[in-house]
């Protein structure tokens, strides 16, 4: 596959890694070969990496497997999965799925990631309705606008909500960034 046709959403295999693209830009300046710059997560680490190649060049491209999965619990060291099909149970290391185990509650359904039997990890959906557990009181004659207040949800990440959120309020978390997106329905 041509480093070119890579879009957001692709899975490629580079130096012995998996790769998904999250961002991909092109340049070509004079008479030089064109540059495409892409943003990717390592499927493998989680870490994220900037990589830059030469206009034609090739990877190869990696075929991720996805089972619909449903999230049961967390003992600290393991998380524990199982598939909603055949009830099979699966163990991930609680470390692969630090990032998601901030937005996800017993019994979130999540899509398992494996690459040839191997497990990178899961995917869950962008937004999250999770429930306030505490908040800061808000400061009164604070009204500029966009003011905000610090909140610990049932997961127990920390976000920074508008004043108007209150404990016991269900609110919706975009999952990619960790930040509040609006008020559940």
């Amino acid at each position: 596959m041509l480093v070119n046709d890579l879009r957001p959403g692709n899975t490629f295999l580079y130096d012995g890694n998996i790769f998904v693209v999250l961002e991909n830009s092109f340049s070509k300046t004079g008479r030089q070969q064109g540059k495409v710059s892409l943003k990717v997560k390592n499927l493998r680490t989680g870490a994220r990496v900037d990589l830059t190649f030469t206009g034609g060049d090739k990877v190869d491209k990696a075929l991720i497997e996805k089972k619909d999965m449903q999230y049961l619990y967390n003992d600290g060291n393991i998380c524990m999965l199982m598939d909603t099909e055949t009830y099979e149970q699966v163990e991930i290391p609680s470390t692969k799925l630090e990032w998601e185990l901030k937005f996800i509650t017993d019994g979130t359904l999540v899509k398992l990631t494996e690459y040839n039997g191997e497990i990178l990890g899961i995917t869950i959906p962008e937004k999250m309705e999770l429930t306030v557990t505490e908040v800061e009181p808000a400061v009164k004659g604070d009204t500029t606008s966009g003011a905000q207040k610090k909140a610990v949800l049932e997961t127990g990440i920390e976000i920074t909500v508008p004043l108007f959120i209150k404990e016991g309020e269900k609110i919706i978390v975009n999952t990619n960034d960790g930040k509040y997106y609006g008020r559940a329905n």
